[in-house]
């Protein structure tokens, strides 16, 4: 099935984050205590959570390629999302951690300032991480993955936070050293912020929430499907990449048995041309055409 060729395939992108991160998460901690800095000591902390998160969405594409089976009659596509559950748990533990002691730097500044060897490592890691976010978010539209492009999102946004890491260093170095500590403050607020949209992102997942504006475009495309009169009911929810769509519609009821199942095909492949990871289990209902009442008064 081309669904687990692709889970497969988006493996790729997930062994590519953590080999990155853990190339940047060492260097950054050993050159930030040799260099001083508390921002890019921080940074590289944050660059370990990833590495966490990136094996949990690993595991989470490896148990969502099982097949259905009696327990899980749906598949298990949506270990990926209990995998990034626990990733936001994790996140949030070293977010405020690292809050926590740059708090602690602000009342009890060391006057010391990074080498310009922090700075440089900074900029690289930027560049590094963006480049592996591009590689990354062309694979998730390659194959419609949201795992991975969550993923591309989270290299992206670790870009941006080494850029500002840089930017706290030199503030730094030119004998600003207070910006180095507010910045790795700046870096655990982010990472708390990552943890809690990665959070809430898998809870509305969990409890089958479904995208408002996809629940929308479904609608008006299979209203205006040939024969259906009217769409009474959808309802969708989402298995990692896979969307199931339970669609009632009203459909002339002298129509016959074969005559109503073509109907439900052409929904059928209306849907999956909007959505090709889309199983969708449509309801025929005769629809009521409503009967004069005689009137009852008599002149």
């Amino acid at each position: 099935m081309e669904l687990y060729t692709n889970l497969r395939a988006g493996e790729r992108g997930a062994w590519l984050s953590i080999i990155t991160y853990i190339i940047l998460s060492a260097m950054k901690l050993i050159i930030g205590y040799i260099g001083m800095s508390a921002a890019l000591k921080a940074d590289g902390l944050n660059n370990t959570t990833d590495i966490i998160a990136s094996i949990a969405v690993l595991i989470g594409l490896k148990i969502s390629q099982k097949p259905p089976d009696s327990d899980h009659q749906y598949g298990h596509l949506r270990a990926e999302t209990v995998a990034s559950l626990i990733a936001s748990f994790i996140m949030m533990v070293v977010g405020l951690q690292v809050l926590t002691t740059s708090i602690k730097g602000i009342f009890n500044p060391v006057h010391e300032t990074p080498s310009l060897l922090t700075a440089i490592v900074a900029i690289v890691s930027a560049v590094i991480m963006y480049a592996v976010y591009r590689y990354n978010l062309a694979l998730a539209n390659k194959i419609k993955s949201s795992a991975v492009r969550a993923a591309a999102y989270d290299n992206r946004s670790d870009a941006l936070v080494s850029i500002g890491t840089a930017i706290g260093i030199f503030g730094a170095i030119f004998g600003y050293p207070i910006i180095d500590t507010l910045t790795a403050l700046i870096v655990g607020i982010i990472i708390i912020k990552t943890a809690i949209e990665i959070f809430w992102e898998a809870v509305h997942t969990l409890t089958d929430g479904f995208n408002l504006e996809e629940t929308e475009t479904l609608k008006k495309l299979i209203s205006n499907v040939d024969e259906v009169i009217v769409l009474e009911d959808l309802k969708g929810r989402t298995h990692g990449n896979m969307s199931f769509i339970d669609v009632t519609v009203t459909v002339n009821p002298n129509l016959n048995v074969i005559e109503s199942h073509r109907i439900t095909e052409k929904i059928e492949a209306t849907v999956k041309r909007f959505n090709p990871y889309c199983t969708v289990l449509v309801h025929i209902e005769p629809h009521e055409i409503s009967t004069p009442v005689e009137d009852d008064y008599h002149f």
